[in-house]
């Protein structure tokens, strides 16, 4: 659509309507010129080029001529889609099939109209429609900009605890001092390490970075001290380890609780000393790197039961910086989907997808266990495996859903129970007045608006003394 800041908003939104059929020119101009600017095309060649130039808000595409079937219209609409992916887009046909409509709808169609049309109700739905999807584009563009001030080098997120994180990065930035980065899995530690170092002295010097639980303990210790020709059997030539690649840059060893407490001590040595030996080697190498360091654990627990070397731990937990989990992220969850959306969508050439506002609504109130990596996963797939531009309730894992319905449930009914026979009448009362209210008093057109009999209707009237509306 085009620009919708709200200083530059069209006074009109304007219209295209691609179709052979003369009948419906006369109609589709009277009821819709009124509101929109309306053209009427007779071609699909005519549209795409009219688009290029001048992208409507909506088009309205009679899918029974475009092509030979209505099968073709629609695959024509994804072409149409692919171009403007913000469009408002209708299809217009007079087959009744069902299985037409699904398919259309779960693919790029917003509205979908069967004739005869009754163009009075096309202008109503349009008008909400071209409405919602102003408020959408806006919401996202929102969001972006506001994603583009709060981010801070790859990390997303204006929550106050992410303010937090940002200010201790700052401070530690362009010191030597050692960090420890404190988190739950999937909150991003290996991030705000890379932040550290961008924003640092050492920006432009190497940056080594080695997962300590994803390798068993034999190969960390090679990998991280090195080995000399002939040290072990599979050692066939020299190899520099990751501390002395680090020389005059950073080192971060994410997961450090997982390394035994024999490379704890050598580490601990190291960092004492700041030389490193390889393993089968006599020469010791003087170092010069600084240290980042990330956990999950509980440390100060696994010191209490001697998994963790304490001199050691003393040693890393210079400056520790707490990343918090992505439950705790108020109003982050928008930002990182809007954030991953356009990321992932670029990267696989597809047309940037948008969240039904339902959607956004269950993702936020998620808890997340697997922080932003599950997020992030999750809107990778959605943006693959989902054929349309909207990404729907149905489209969500069941694990989301069921939660989602859990929660329903938890406000349904609170913790406390309730008084059945109370509530049930509660909603009675409320249907009954509203039905009364809705047919001015009458209770017979009452009775009729809740589908029950006239009987029902006074004996209920009666049973909670509702003389009417």
């Amino acid at each position: 659509m085009p620009t919708t800041n709200s200083e530059h908003r069209p006074s009109r939104f304007s219209v295209i309507i691609v179709t052979t059929d003369e009948s419906i020119r006369p109609e589709a101009e009277a009821c819709l010129s009124t509101e929109y600017d309306v053209s009427i095309l007779r071609s699909w060649d005519e549209l795409i080029a009219r688009v290029r130039k001048h992208p409507p808000n909506a088009v309205i595409v009679d899918i029974d001529v475009v092509g030979e079937r209505p099968d073709e219209g629609l695959a024509a609409t994804t072409e149409l889609r692919s171009l403007l992916p913000d469009l408002l887009l209708a299809a217009l046909t007079r087959s009744h099939s069902k299985g037409l409509r699904h398919k259309a709808m779960d693919a790029t169609v917003d509205e979908y109209f069967v004739a005869p049309i009754d163009f009075e109700e096309v202008r109503i739905v349009l008008g909400r429609a071209l409405e919602k999807r102003r408020t959408e584009i806006e919401y996202r563009e929102r969001l972006s900009a506001k994603a583009e001030q709060q981010s801070y080098s790859e990390l997303i997120g204006a929550s106050e605890p992410m303010r937090l994180v940002y200010d201790a990065i700052q401070r530690v930035a362009d010191s030597s001092s050692t960090v420890m980065i404190r988190g739950e899995s999937g909150t991003g530690k290996e991030l705000v390490a890379r932040a550290i170092v961008s924003l640092g002295s050492r920006s432009e010097k190497p940056f080594v970075s080695i997962n300590c639980a994803a390798l068993p303990e034999n190969l960390i210790e090679a990998e991280l001290f090195g080995h000399e020709k002939g040290a072990f059997t599979d050692a066939k030539a020299a190899h520099a380890g990751h501390i002395e690649l680090a020389h005059t840059g950073t080192l971060f060893l994410d997961e450090i609780a997982t390394l035994g407490l024999a490379l704890q001590t050598k580490l601990l040595r190291v960092l004492e000393d700041r030389v490193v030996t390889r393993i089968g080697g006599h020469t010791a190498k003087k170092i010069d790197f600084r240290l980042i360091t990330a956990t999950h654990e509980d440390l100060e627990a696994m010191v209490q039961v001697g998994r963790f070397r304490e001199d050691l731990y003393y040693r890393i937990n210079v400056v520790p910086i707490f990343l918090p989990p992505l439950r705790e992220r108020a109003g982050d969850v928008p930002l990182l989907i809007e954030h991953f959306l356009r990321i992932y969508c670029a990267e696989n050439g597809i047309p940037l997808k948008r969240v039904d506002p339902e959607v956004m609504q269950v993702l936020e109130e998620d808890p997340w266990p697997g922080n932003v990596r599950e997020l992030e996963n999750l809107v990778q797939r959605l943006v693959l495996m989902v054929d349309g531009p909207l990404i729907k309730m149905h489209h969500l894992p069941q694990r989301i859903l069921y939660h989602s319905t859990t929660s329903q449930d938890s406000l349904l009914i609170p913790e406390q129970g309730v008084q059945f026979d109370e509530e049930i009448a509660r909603i009675e009362v409320a249907y009954l007045q509203a039905a009364l209210r809705r047919s001015g008093g009458n209770k017979v057109d009452a009775a009729r608006l809740l589908h029950i009999d006239k009987q029902r209707m006074h004996y209920l009237c009666r049973k909670y003394q509702i003389a009417r509306a």
